[in-house]
């Protein structure tokens, strides 16, 4: 079984400039999944939540040396992947000169052109019903529901304030609820 790390001890190994590669490649096994899901869950895509992926570690390459450890560094890496994602929305948004909610619609004909996809099962329903969320909402549902993030976490990845991500988990539940008792 392999021995995962503290992030206190990847950050020193990253730090030593002849340990930085392996400092930097534990970093990467230890966050890549859970990064790549938070990732995906926004952008739907396989492929689209690669190519944010691999923009996140490099700027995490770029500003690791910087980070000075405020916040836990996942709480780091969330924050960062998080922006990347929202800038790739906007950047699709902006080259096909459509409204985001339309981007957005485009993300569930996307779920229902999966080839698994299957409208009468509830995790297909709970997709769905979760693209119909504002950008906000839908951040916070999958940070919470997914990755069980405490609030206190969310609001430092998030720069809210902790009710105001209450607030936005509670209505986004009641909106999914909704989507699927009448969907």
């Amino acid at each position: 079984m392999a021995v995962v790390m503290q992030d206190a001890e990847l950050l020193l190994q990253f730090r030593n400039l002849s340990t930085r590669e392996a400092g930097f490649t534990a970093i990467i096994k230890k966050y890549q999944e859970k990064l790549y899901w938070h990732i995906r869950r926004i952008l739907v895509d396989h492929e689209d939540a690669n190519d944010v992926l691999q923009n996140v570690f490099i700027r995490v390459w770029n500003g690791l040396e910087n980070f000075r450890e405020d916040s836990q560094l996942y709480t780091w890496l969330y924050r960062i992947a998080t922006n990347e994602s929202l800038t790739f929305l906007e950047q699709q948004k902006k080259r096909s000169s459509v409204p985001l909610s339309d981007v957005e619609s485009g993300l569930s004909n996307r779920i229902k052109a999966d080839k698994y996809f299957d409208p009468n099962k509830l995790e297909w329903k709970l997709q769905l019903a979760m693209q119909q969320l504002p950008e906000k909402q839908r951040i916070v549902f999958n940070l919470r529901y997914y990755d069980e993030m405490p609030y206190e976490e969310m609001s430092r990845v998030l720069d809210t304030s902790e009710g105001a991500l209450k607030a936005s988990y509670h209505h986004a539940v009641k909106k999914i609820e909704d989507f699927i008792l009448n969907h």
